[in-house]
């Protein structure tokens, strides 16, 4: 009988769980730390790594605890001679086939790796590293895969399932299973980086995450002007010991202006001018009945799932860019002009939870007469590296405010950096564009949570909308399937690749949980209630932009529309 409660031991305490648990879970949940590597609770366990073994009453050889399940009575041991002496060779092993560049890893600060090593004594290496030659991988403008430091615990390869993107393969090489990417022409990489965050040896990383950490400071003849997205502010404190979900926005700026950087703004605010734009097309989409249901867009790795995968709905994506891109073009043309600077001498870096990202500044179609609107983007992870190098506490620096005229947003261009929340700030101004009247409370409830699908149907003026949320792109082909069979099923769907959206992003800190994305959603929804300003259009900023500067569709399309495109397969080998 599943969840029943039982009475167990471990290290002779008596502790009580629930029938189908396994012994890491109960475990963890009081605190009682077993090694593990393989596992991870977004994922299926994988049982590969052989750590986390344990000695059980009665039951005879050492039992690996991620998959054994407890039973009334049960008695574990988690540490003994014979234990440790299991995890030692374990960890020699795992050694041989993880080629150690511990100063260029994503786990730097926080390696599980050489934490049991120096824990267990282990000598690294014991045992000849068997993949020297192994090759470097490289998937767009994203990713790096170096499978020399692969363990082949498996994490990222059901990762990559669950995304509905099968792109990373196991293939038996001889003797052993490897990790690589596929060879099949229908798969490709969709550059969302939860592989990145769920490796536990740090095979992947952001393009440029560590090499190029100071480019963007030596640029000579440049003024260096930095943008961060709405989720950096509850996740990068992360990285200097917060708490999950710190919210740490002038705190932020005011270390990334001791980086020697003279002006920063804030991405949210592009975010309220993405909001009215998508609002207004969807308002006209609905009015035409053509290309319904629209999608949102901002998420790159979702662009590019659609167009690799299912190009035939590229046309039920809305025109309007991401914020990262209306900001790297309002600096580029609006502020320019009111600084009287050229927009060719703007270095725009923006600071970004995504490593799709870094693709995206890529697209051509996204120039503006021939400019980049972004020049580079770096992870919240490469921002963290970058201040720790200049010795910069971000729990010590001097607050600042974001620059203006750029940086005070809404409520509703801060909470894009969750699940939901495009959607919920597009609605709030479809109702005001509809009626020109404000909720008393903007709360669209309906749309948040970290359910994979929310769906419901909500009533603006005179019109009710079939709306449907869906977190983590492994739920995405669920919905697009459903259109195939029921093209009317919906009105508007918000697609975010990531679990949890932004927050739960490739570029983010590690690790990452359904806890801790939680944590990091919960303090977006705080600042949103926290604004006295929670709807785009009341923005006296966003209205001195359609007053003095986006007054014409033209100027509105130039900086804020875009069109999308089928794309082809886009990895290669660098090394090996």
């Amino acid at each position: 009988m599943l969840n029943q409660k039982i009475n167990i031991k471990i290290d002779g305490q008596n502790f009580v769980a629930q029938t189908g648990e396994t012994i890491l879970q109960v475990a963890r949940k009081n605190k009682i730390d077993i090694p593990s590597l393989c596992y991870h609770p977004d994922l299926k366990v994988q049982a590969s790594c052989r750590l986390c073994v344990v000695e059980i009453a009665g039951v005879k050889g050492l039992q690996t605890s991620c998959m054994t399940k407890v039973f009334d009575g049960m008695d574990v041991k988690t540490k003994s001679p014979q234990i440790n002496k299991a995890r030692q060779i374990n960890l020699e092993l795992i050694f041989a086939q993880h080629v150690e560049e511990c100063d260029d890893c994503v786990w730097l600060d926080n390696c599980k790796l050489l934490k049991l090593a120096r824990e267990y004594k282990v000598k690294i290496p014991r045992f000849v590293d068997r993949k020297q030659k192994f090759p470097v991988h490289q998937f767009g403008q994203s990713l790096i895969f170096d499978s020399k430091k692969c363990i082949d615990c498996g994490l990222c390869v059901e990762m990559c399932h669950r995304q509905g993107v099968d792109f990373l393969e196991r293939q038996k090489k001889g003797n052993f299973f490897q990790v690589e990417p596929s060879k099949d022409p229908k798969k490709d990489c969709i550059y969302c980086g939860q592989c990145l965050v769920h490796c536990p040896v740090g095979a992947f990383e952001a393009v440029g995450e560590f090499e190029a950490i100071e480019k963007f400071l030596k640029q000579k003849n440049k003024v260096v002007v930095f943008q961060f997205a709405p989720s950096v502010r509850v996740s990068i404190g992360e990285e200097f010991g917060l708490e999950h979900g710190s919210i740490v926005t002038d705190q932020l700026v005011g270390a990334i202006k001791q980086l020697g950087v003279n002006y920063v703004f804030d991405v949210s605010v592009a975010a309220d001018t993405t909001t009215i734009e998508e609002a207004g097309e969807l308002l006209e989409r609905l009015k035409t009945g053509k290309n319904l249901p629209m999608f949102t867009a901002c998420c790159p790795g979702w662009v590019r799932y659609v167009e690799y995968f299912f190009p035939e709905f590229i046309p039920n994506l809305t025109t309007v860019r991401s914020p990262q891109m209306i900001m790297g073009g309002l600096i580029k043309t609006y502020w320019a002009k009111q600084q009287k600077i050229d927009p060719k001498n703007i270095y725009v870096v923006s600071v970004m939870p995504c490593v799709a990202k870094k693709t995206e500044i890529e697209r051509p179609e996204l120039k503006i007469k021939g400019i980049k609107p972004v020049d580079y983007v770096m992870t919240t992870r490469e921002l963290a590296r970058l201040l720790k190098k200049k010795n910069i506490n971000l729990t010590k620096v001097k607050k600042q405010p974001a620059d203006c005229p750029l940086g005070e947003p809404t409520g509703a261009g801060v909470i894009y950096g969750t699940t939901g929340g495009v959607m919920e700030s597009a609605l709030r101004s479809a109702l005001y564009q509809l009626t020109g009247k404000k909720m008393a409370k903007p709360d669209f409830k309906a749309v948040r949570g970290n359910k994979d699908i929310k769906t419901a149907e909500v009533k603006i003026a005179d019109k009710k909308l079939k709306i449907a949320v869906v977190n983590g792109n492994g739920n995405a082909y669920k919905i697009l399937d459903e259109l195939k069979q029921n093209p009317k099923a919906y009105d508007y769907i918000e697609v975010m690749a990531c679990p949890g959206g932004c927050i739960g992003g490739g570029g983010q800190p590690m690790p990452v949980d359904d806890e801790i994305r939680q944590k990091r959603i919960n303090s977006l929804y705080e600042i949103d209630q926290s604004k006295k300003i929670r709807l785009a259009e009341d923005s006296p900023i966003i209205q001195c932009l359609y007053r003095d500067f986006l007054v014409n569709k033209k100027d509105a399309e130039l900086i804020c529309h875009t069109r999308y495109y089928k794309q082809k397969k886009g990895n290669r080998v660098l090394k090996g």
